[in-house]
């Protein structure tokens, strides 16, 4: 799409690092302005009391809808593109994305739910083509720690942007996301240009971390085949962590209003840059580790460890030994870092770990597509099954089941990579092979 600077084609130090994590970093924030603004609103006086369901919870199950079959298309679309075309597809799909909130705002409500859809069908596959960008690279620890920020920065900040359009500017609610998505988009241009200025991974890359290639449905379903077990135990325990991350992130105002600060504006926010620091900290040193087996075992300590980090502040709360403030800022904490690894380190890892040609988009969008069915039955279950539970109460239920269960499901991925990827275990595959 653009040539790359003679510059940036021989970075590979600090100057890479900061150009790269910059361009996929504001790339991926200006995403967040097309999704998530609209959850700042309540849209009560929209209710229809025939509806089974209040107005905002269609609206996130539409949208978490159309995410959710974005994923399971990103399967096959992100793990067979073209390097040359990521660029511009980026910018179309959220350019879709905008002209369905637009679509929102005019049409009649009820009938403008369907819209939603339509904006979470065209998003849900930017992750993917973002992170390809930077996977199969030395520095794609660190690189793929600051993208993930995103997942916790960019949501409270576009929500505020969204609320001070509304309360300063007087933008109608209906045309509030639109707004919103429009502001960014020359943001989104200029670090999407950035974005196809990183040149592909060396041969230094190459060598430390597996060449990354397009995949077909047959190499797709080898290299399933090969490690089943281990990567249904991951995509099991991710669909629980996606659904919980979800429901936190789409119904936190109703949460903050439950412990007694949701008229704080800036709430969002104070949680938001604290736990940024604590999970870039603790993910940024995976960067640490050299060895692609060794940090493929850490990924999972990680994620236990958040698992950990997400029970106990729960109990803690609950024994009234730490705050509300305290124990949001704390279970978010564990929440992201346990369910960021997915999103790229784990699988980045695990493709150089096992030492097969393939790239860590199919992994990831296959995980993605069974975490976005978590969030759904989680929502649905949420809203039907126990209407009258506080949402509160819920939470902290959901804390306690999503924990124990992601955990052991982790723990028995950790088991069998550890028998399958030993070294005597190896070396005997080779021979059967040969």
């Amino acid at each position: 799409m653009f040539s790359h600077p003679n510059w940036l084609k021989r970075a590979q130090g600090t100057g890479f690092v900061l150009f790269a994590a910059s361009a996929a970093f504001l790339t991926y924030f200006s995403m967040y302005a097309f999704r998530k603004p609209f959850t700042a609103n309540s849209y009560t006086e929209f209710d229809d009391p025939s509806w089974q369901i209040s107005f905002k919870i269609a609206l996130i199950l539409a949208q978490v809808f159309g995410y959710l079959c974005a994923k399971f298309i990103g399967i096959k679309v992100i793990s067979e593109m073209q390097h040359q075309q990521r660029g511009l597809t980026i910018i179309g799909l959220i350019a879709a994305a905008e002209i369905s909130l637009v679509l929102f705002a005019i049409t009649p409500i009820g009938l403008n739910v369907i819209w939603l859809f339509f904006n979470g069908l065209s998003l849900g596959m930017i992750w993917g083509l973002v992170f390809s960008f930077l996977e199969g690279r030395k520095t794609s620890e660190i690189l793929g720690a600051i993208l993930s920020v995103t997942f916790i920065l960019a949501s409270g900040l576009v929500r505020s942007v969204g609320k001070w359009l509304i309360d300063t500017l007087n933008v109608p609610e209906l045309w509030m996301p639109a707004a919103t998505g429009a502001l960014f988009f020359p943001l989104l241009l200029f670090s999407v240009k950035c974005l196809t200025l990183i040149p592909e991974p060396t041969i230094e890359d190459e060598q430390a971390r597996q060449k990354r290639l397009p995949m077909d449905g047959k190499a797709r379903w080898q290299f399933f085949k090969q490690y089943w077990f281990g990567i249904s135990s991951l995509i099991l325990s991710f669909m629980l962590f996606t659904g919980f991350r979800d429901f936190r992130d789409n119904f936190a105002a109703e949460i903050w209003q439950a412990l007694g600060h949701g008229e704080e504006p800036a709430i969002f926010a104070y949680a938001g840059i604290r736990m940024s620091f604590i999970v870039l900290i603790a993910l940024g040193a995976m960067v640490l580790v050299k060895k692609n087996k060794t940090a493929f075992y850490v990924n999972h300590g990680f994620i236990l460890f958040g698992a950990a980090l997400l029970l106990s502040s729960t109990f803690a709360f609950e024994a009234n030994l730490i705050s509300a403030k305290a124990w949001m800022v704390l279970l978010g904490s564990g929440l992201y870092i346990s369910y960021i690894p997915y999103n790229c380190f784990l699988f980045d890892r695990m493709i150089s770990a096992v030492g097969s040609v393939a790239n860590a988009g199919f992994l990831i969008y296959l995980a993605d597509s069974a975490g976005y069915l978590g969030s759904v039955s989680i929502l649905l279950y949420r809203t039907f099954a126990m209407p009258e539970l506080s949402w509160l109460n819920f939470f902290i239920n959901a804390c306690y089941l999503v924990g124990i269960v992601a955990a052991a499901l982790v723990a028995c991925s950790l088991c069998y990579f550890t028998v399958r990827l030993s070294p005597i275990r190896t070396h005997h595959s080779k021979q059967v092979v040969t």
